[in-house]
């Protein structure tokens, strides 16, 4: 294919993946595409090792990182934060509600650094981000993606300055404007019906607003898309390309254990809900026991980040280790009710590919030519 976004980043179809998995990200970007592996909660020790090994096994194709980096920000201390410092009521609000439905707890000579790994990964700083940047730099990235809108401009220019392209995720067209003026070189727009932290407006509504208010600035569609029809019609509505995320957590190279796969494949759009359970803020992704706990009458109030992330690490902890699908619950988007069995992921670039094609053939049946 060929659009504005294939020729500045050198791909040859304009679809990109979002994941913390390395195995997506490689092959999504040996299929055409191109992978973006999500650094957030990922220590330094690890990331190298992971872009070592993409670097490894990615036959020199495009791909990039994504960060959490926001324009300002104030530097902060040096803290650690352990288990028993979390607010007590939230803590024994989780820790009661998996102790009556039998839930293993954490092992005695284990839980506490269990737990204190799982909360050093919250609480990353700016500083802590940069840092990480700071290693995705001694690889040939060729993009950078942040999810917090606009980098700081010392972030922008030295990135520039290396021949690196810089995106941006937003939900709002206001946020994409100064985006633009600010100098990023392609808009990630977010409709609601995606996974994770985001916005209020539909991707109908929000994708053609956003090309608009940017052209000539190239606009990736996500927020729905897992199929060629979201992608003929994201096309259709200006976009350049499409910025997938959900869509991969169900493939074989997916990170995630077999049964959270199985809840996957058997959830409905209305299963994606969104709550504040997981961070405090409204985040979509599977309903589940623990995230409806919070919803009940005489349920304590949601923490404010990071702290409501860290109450759930230990009950995160629990259920996945104990495997009852109850109460496991994961990030992901309204587009999980097309996901049915595990594939590959170079399968679903084959299957969007020939979707869309027959999209646009149908389409181009429809105009009348005598």
């Amino acid at each position: 294919m060929k659009t504005k976004i294939c020729e500045l980043l050198g791909i040859d179809v304009p679809i990109f993946a979002f994941s913390h998995c390395r195995d997506v990200v490689v092959e999504v970007s040996k299929a055409g595409g191109m992978g973006f592996l999500g650094l957030a909660r990922m220590p330094a020790d690890q990331l190298e090792a992971e872009l070592q090994w993409i670097d490894d096994h990615i036959g020199g194709r495009p791909y990039g990182v994504d960060v959490l980096m926001p324009k300002n920000y104030t530097k902060l201390p040096e803290i650690t934060i352990d288990p028993e410092d979390l607010p007590q009521e939230q803590v024994q609000f989780m820790r009661k509600l998996l102790d009556d439905a039998g839930i293993s707890r954490l092992p005695e000579d284990d839980d506490q650094a269990m737990l204190r790994d799982s909360l050093s990964r919250v609480t990353q700083t700016p500083e802590e981000e940069i840092a990480l940047l700071d290693i995705a730099l001694k690889h040939p990235i060729k993009a950078v993606v942040n999810g917090l809108g606009i980098p700081p401009k010392e972030v922008i220019d030295r990135l520039h300055d290396r021949g690196i392209k810089i995106g941006s995720l937003t939900g709002k067209v206001q946020h994409a404007i100064k985006q633009k003026e600010a100098g990023i070189d392609f808009i990630v727009a977010v409709g609601t019906e995606a996974g994770g932290h985001t916005g209020s407006i539909s991707s109908m509504v929000l994708w053609p607003q956003i090309v608009d208010a940017v052209t000539p600035t190239p606009v990736l569609a996500a927020g729905g898309v897992g199929g060629g029809r979201q992608m003929a019609a994201a096309m259709a509505l200006g976009a350049d390309g499409i910025w997938c995320g959900s869509i991969w957590l169900g493939t074989r190279e997916s990170e995630l254990q077999p049964e959270m796969k199985e809840i996957l494949w058997s959830a409905s759009a209305e299963d994606a809900i969104k709550s504040r359970a997981r961070s405090g803020k409204p985040v979509r992704m599977l309903r589940s026991q623990l995230t409806e706990a919070w919803e009940q009458p005489g349920a304590p109030d949601y923490l404010p980040m990071p702290y409501q992330s860290m109450v759930m690490c230990e009950p995160d902890l629990r259920s996945q280790r104990a495997k009852h699908k109850d109460f496991m619950y994961y990030p992901v988007g309204q587009i999980v009710s097309a996901m049915h069995e595990e594939t590959t992921c170079k399968q679903v670039i084959f299957d969007m590919m020939s979707e869309f094609v027959e999209v646009m053939e149908r389409m181009n049946q429809l105009i009348a030519t005598d």
